[in-house]
């Protein structure tokens, strides 16, 4: 499946998709996930499925993964990405109607809060529903610092 985007700051590479062989295994657990289980879950339950399967398939991945948010040099907050998978990609899962716009941008301020540029959207509704993101570090905003799990990285 694939999706456009009206955000300039949104693309695959020129070389093809980024991760792109760790994100066809996390499409292919999603649909796997979707055909056992169907839709009317909460997110839990999906995450929980989601973990199962990445450990079978002898991924890492980390869930629950806190992503710091800084203002002026201060730590002021963190997000909760559902999963992160192999030091790549971000995953959020969602059991809703439709994909909402909300959760799109939900999961571009973690990519813009991190160095990580891949983050991957699933939806388990009535029709399963994914997209794919990349969000390049030289297209991001530059900033002074930026943090994952907890530790400072120099900005560009």
């Amino acid at each position: 499946m694939r999706t456009a985007t009206s955000l300039a700051r949104i693309y695959a590479d020129e070389h093809g998709l980024k991760h792109r062989d760790l994100t066809e295994k996390l499409i292919g657990i999603f649909f796997g996930i979707y055909n056992e289980l169907g839709y009317g879950f909460l997110e839990s339950v999906y995450e929980q499925a989601f973990a199962v399967s990445l450990a079978e398939h002898g991924i890492f991945f980390q869930k629950q993964f806190a992503l710091p948010v800084f203002f002026h040099g201060h730590q002021i907050g963190d997000f909760r990405a559902d999963l992160f998978v192999d030091g790549k990609v971000i995953v959020e899962l969602k059991a809703g109607r439709a994909m909402e716009p909300s959760w799109e941008k939900q999961l571009l301020n973690y990519l813009r809060a991190t160095e990580i540029e891949v983050g991957m959207l699933f939806n388990f509704s009535s029709k399963p529903e994914f997209k794919r993101y990349v969000f390049e570090n030289s297209k991001k905003n530059p900033r002074s610092s930026a943090s994952i799990c907890g530790e400072e990285v120099p900005g560009e």
